[in-house]
């Protein structure tokens, strides 16, 4: 009787242990079968530009900015330039040049003072775009120049200092043009409104009108 039950028993233990190892291996089979969750959801579309880590509106032309700049507003954005720079008729060099009249000047051409190789290399007058690209970051505008100041980061500030500094000069230069405005194509605008059935009253008064001509002799 006692042999009877331990067999049972291992019968039983043993059914045990391959259900176990049945459902192991069940369960790896499924989870091969089952897709890996993507890290980013959704799937590309060809021909849609994501707008995902882009964007910003494009800058506005100096051109444009200089066209409404405030010269006022840029005599209080000087106040940044006047620890190094004097812009008065006459005045004395201090850690930079003298600045007035430098609108139009050619580049390093304060006489005694002491320009870096990288300023002295750039050929050319002070334009209003070259200044503009000197004021943005005067590092990068010329590698190895000795002015340590970080640049004018707002594109209106530029703007405005530039129009107060053309004051300050005895002969100023004129602003430049502001680019034009990119004009709509007329021919498709005018093809795209057209009225289908105003248009088909044309045509067919068209035809009429060439049935009841004469032909000539």
């Amino acid at each position: 009787m006692q042999d009877s039950k331990n067999t049972i028993a291992g019968w039983v233990l043993a059914g045990g242990i391959c259900a176990l190892g049945l459902s192991i291996v069940s369960g790896k089979v499924f989870h091969a079968d089952k897709p890996e969750r993507p890290e980013k959801l959704g799937y590309v579309i060809e021909g849609v530009v994501s707008s995902e880590g882009e964007g910003g509106a494009a800058e506005v032309p100096i051109e444009t900015l200089l066209a409404s700049a405030d010269p006022a507003k840029g005599e209080k954005v000087f106040a940044k330039c006047s620890s190094c720079h004097s812009i008065n008729s006459g005045g004395a060099n201090g850690i930079g040049p003298n600045l007035y009249g430098v609108l139009g000047k050619p580049h390093a051409s304060v006489a005694g003072f002491a320009y870096s190789d990288a300023l002295k290399s750039k050929s050319g007058p002070w334009t209003f775009q070259e200044m503009n690209k000197w004021l943005t970051s005067p590092k990068a505008y010329a590698d190895g120049t000795k002015m340590s100041f970080a640049g004018l980061g707002k594109a209106e500030d530029r703007a405005n200092l530039m129009a107060w500094m053309n004051t300050q000069s005895a002969s100023p230069l004129p602003l430049p043009a502001a680019p034009a405005a990119e004009a709509a194509p007329a021919a498709e605008g005018a093809a795209s409104t057209e009225d289908p059935a105003a248009a088909a009253a044309a045509d067919d008064a068209a035809a009429a009108g060439a049935v009841a001509a004469p032909t000539g002799g």
